[in-house]
C-alpha cells in the first residue's frame, strides 16, 4: 500500500516531490512531469515492481482537489503558452479553453485518469 498524502503538498511541484518521496524511494530520479508520473507508475523501479499489484491511497483528496483545481490548472497552462516551445501553444491553448467553458480536466482529475490507466493499481480517495 503507498500513501500519497495531500495535506502534505497544496501545488502540482508539491504533488510531485510527494509522489517522488513515496514512489521512488532510495533512488535518484525524481518525478517532473505528468508523462514523469506515468512513467513511474508502470514500476521496475522505485518501490513497485513492474505490473505489481499495488493499492495507492490519496489522504485528504478533497484538499487536493482543490489545490489542483480550476485555478492551478489555468495557471498551469498559461505558463506553458508563454514558455512556448517546446509546447504546442495552439492545443494547450484549446486545453485552456476548454476549461475555462467547463469542458477540461483539473489536474487533480488528469492525476486521478494517469494512475486509473494502470490496471494494476487500484486508487482509494479518501
Amino acid at each position: 500500500m503507498i500513501v500519497i498524502h495531500g495535506g502534505h503538498f497544496s501545488s502540482l511541484d508539491g504533488f510531485y516531490e510527494e509522489v517522488s518521496k513515496v514512489l521512488m524511494r532510495d533512488t535518484d530520479w525524481k518525478v517532473g512531469t505528468l508523462d514523469g508520473f506515468d512513467d513511474i507508475l508502470y514500476g521496475g523501479f522505485g518501490v513497485f515492481e513492474n505490473k505489481e499489484e499495488i493499492e495507492i491511497i490519496w489522504k485528504e483528496s478533497q484538499k487536493s482537489q482543490e489545490d489542483l483545481g480550476l485555478k492551478a490548472t489555468q495557471e498551469f497552462y498559461e505558463n506553458k503558452i508563454k514558455q512556448g516551445k517546446p509546447f504546442n501553444r495552439e492545443l494547450i491553448q484549446q486545453k485552456l479553453n476548454d476549461l475555462t467553458e467547463g469542458k477540461g480536466q483539473t489536474l487533480f482529475e488528469i492525476l486521478v485518469e494517469i494512475i486509473e490507466s494502470h490496471t494494476n493499481i487500484t486508487l482509494t480517495l479518501s
